[in-house]
């Protein structure tokens, strides 16, 4: 058994790792959106993985585990009785709701729980996960989901040793749970909450389209084989292309310069209309001097 400092010590210990907001830090490091300003504005696993994917989310969801886990075991460790245990529990799911390294604003603290049970006895966090499983299964609600299991999860304390001294916090845990999840509540009610889908859905929707972008593919393919034109002829080579020229081409002889040949009627003509110039300049002459 742990003296009081000791327990207390846990139970801070618990609250601090719970403070440790994974979604946060995970959108940090990886330059992803706020999950406390974008989608859900809920720093959990469920809003990166609306945010970034699956694989951002899995990380998200492994940290709040451990952080929930590990205070636990830190506590069996050094000898906490069943009521500091519990207590560690309620201490790391406030931690996770409420951390005090980013402004009290915290997440809804189911996976901090889940974590925290397996700690503090193997059945009973294996229960809690199966009834979250089944109702997400069959329902496909993630929020009813983790209503339900949370709120079983006092109950099942009870089949476990030492349950009774551990119900009053696990039932704690219980009500801020559900109070985290008042809008969820509200939603539900009002039939508006979104349902979560499972892989197989999403591999159906991915084979599907892959095989509309393989058709669409091949549907290409075949419209660039009908308008493609015709081939064109060969060239003629260089070589005869010139040899051609040359034969057109005539080169001058050397020594002889051509002179270009005028047509005799317009010689003719023009010695006509010299001659008939100078007679007429002839005539006025004589025509000028006095008699």
């Amino acid at each position: 058994m742990l003296s009081g400092l000791l327990s207390l010590f846990v139970v801070v210990v618990g609250y601090l790792a719970g403070s440790v907001c994974s979604a946060v830090i995970v959108s940090r490091i990886f330059s992803l959106p706020d999950p406390r300003i974008t989608g859900s504005q809920n720093p959990g696993a469920t809003n990166v993985l609306r945010l970034a994917g699956k694989k951002y989310a899995a990380i998200v969801l492994l940290a709040d585990v451990l952080k929930g886990l590990l205070p636990v075991l830190l506590a069996q460790l050094l000898g906490a009785g069943p009521i500091t245990l519990s207590f560690t529990c309620l201490a790391a799911v406030m931690g996770h709701m409420y951390p005090i390294f980013f402004g009290f604003r915290g997440g809804k603290g189911v996976a901090t729980a889940m974590g925290a049970f397996l700690g503090l006895h193997f059945m009973l966090g294996v229960l809690v996960i199966a009834t979250w499983l089944l109702v997400a299964n069959f329902l496909r609600y993630s929020s009813l989901a983790s209503i339900v299991s949370m709120v079983m999860a006092p109950w099942y304390a009870l089949f476990i040793p030492n349950g009774l001294l551990m119900f009053p916090p696990l039932f704690f845990i219980a009500l801020f749970i559900l109070y985290k999840h008042r809008d969820n509540i509200t939603r539900l009610i009002d039939r508006q909450e979104p349902k979560i889908q499972f892989s197989r859905s999403s591999l159906r929707e991915e084979i599907s389209a892959t095989l509309l972008e393989e058709e669409k593919e091949q549907e290409l393919e075949q419209a660039q084989i009908t308008t493609a034109p015709p081939p064109s002829l060969p060239a003629e080579p260089a070589s005869t292309a010139k040899a051609e020229v040359k034969k057109v081409r005539k080169k001058p002889t050397a020594g002889k310069t051509t002179t270009p040949k005028v047509p005799k009627k317009t010689t003719d003509k023009a010695s006509k209309t010299s001659a008939d110039k100078t007679s007429k300049k002839s005539s006025s002459k004589t025509a000028k001097k006095p008699s």
